[in-house]
């Protein structure tokens, strides 16, 4: 009889025999030693919660308010890669479950389907969350520009800078696999992407000479009419850097811990870009959330939603459309539970009193 999922990890699992073994090391492993992938599920665990009882709860619920509109519940699709690795359906089949769901979608520069095919899959949905794309900066601004301008014709409703990835980590699973995407699988908004200007220099191949930087964001914000996020902002001072451009708000993130090895985990980070921003610009986290109770911790925390990566990939790998939207209904629906048994009617009430004293990270 097969076994149905009842939580994240049992996605995973699934996931892990349907997979082949290099497509599995990409999907799974982290830069270096995984420390800091380890460390960003490892942190959430280790937050107590602080139950309450006899709290009124009637007419409880999940929503917020965030980016000028109401979110079903704080739950949002991240950026991630080369779907079509996971289920033919890619991209497409994520973004029509996370409407179904009421969840938000960041779909990546690196999509494997077409950004108006995603699109179009989910804007006629009056129950969806907010569309976002996320832009991975490449060495020619005309390109960027150009990419960008089709997102805002195909609809989507905020720009999604990645800033903490100049260079790829060193991801030494994939590369002990000997990984690469099968043909037919490509970041197809990349296909027509020029090549980068040789570089004068060997420092890491010449790479971060054409990484963004503070004057590239203040250029974006000039060329588009859409709202631009920081994705990837660890550290205070670089969040209050980001006070002085006007961004539409920070992705408190660490890249899943594929990038730079024994990074803080983003549970850790975010206390500290909290109060370096304060309520001057709203905070989204991601990295290890694998339980409603994560969410509920990042919410207390300061965060206003979260991301969830991998177990998108996971969820994809095992039921399609329908393991996606199975998988954002677990973390809603323990969100829901962790709510109540902590005395939370709404997310409003999801403050610093819900986690135990000294707990936080």
């Amino acid at each position: 009889m097969k076994q149905t999922s009842v939580t994240l990890a049992d996605q995973a699992a699934a996931a892990r025999q349907r997979l082949d073994a290099a497509t599995w090391a990409w999907l799974q492993g982290g830069a270096g030693d995984e420390r800091t992938l380890q460390a960003n599920q490892a942190a959430w665990q280790q937050i107590p919660l602080w139950p309450r009882v006899l709290r009124p709860l009637a007419g409880g619920h999940t929503r917020i308010t965030l980016a000028g509109r109401e979110w079903a519940h704080p739950i949002m699709l991240a950026p991630m890669a080369l779907q079509r690795l996971a289920h033919p359906d890619g991209e497409w089949a994520s973004a029509l479950a996370a409407a179904a769901q009421g969840a938000g979608v960041i779909l990546g520069t690196q999509s494997s389907v077409p950004l108006e095919r995603v699109a179009q899959a989910v804007l006629g949905d009056a129950g969806r969350g907010p569309l976002w794309f996320q832009l991975y900066w490449q060495a020619d601004r005309g390109f960027n520009h150009a990419l960008v301008q089709r997102a805002e014709a195909a609809g989507f409703e905020a720009i999604v800078l990645t800033v903490d990835a100049p260079v790829q980590g060193v991801r030494d699973a994939e590369r002990r696999a000997g990984f690469a995407p099968p043909a037919g699988i490509h970041a197809v908004h990349l296909q027509d992407a020029p090549a980068p200007p040789l570089a004068s220099d060997t420092y890491c191949a010449g790479l971060p000479a054409h990484a963004p930087t503070w004057d590239d964001v203040a250029w974006l914000q000039q060329r588009t009419r859409l709202p631009v996020w920081l994705k990837g902002v660890l550290h205070p001072l670089d969040a209050r850097q980001a006070l002085g451009l006007n961004v539409a708000g920070l992705i408190v993130s660490n890249h899943g811990g594929r990038t730079l090895d024994t990074a803080p985990a983003t549970a850790t980070a975010l206390p500290q870009v909290l109060a370096a921003v304060g309520d001057a610009l709203p905070l989204i986290v991601d990295g290890g959330i694998r339980r409603g109770t994560d969410v509920l911790k990042a919410i207390a925390l300061g965060a206003r939603a979260v991301l969830v990566g991998r177990p998108v990939l996971h969820a994809l790998a095992a039921g399609g459309a329908v393991g996606v939207a199975q998988m954002l209904r677990l973390l809603r629906d323990e969100l829901e539970a962790a709510m109540a048994l902590t005395g939370c009617r709404t997310l409003a009430d999801a403050g610093p009193a819900v986690l135990a004293p000294g707990s936080a990270p």
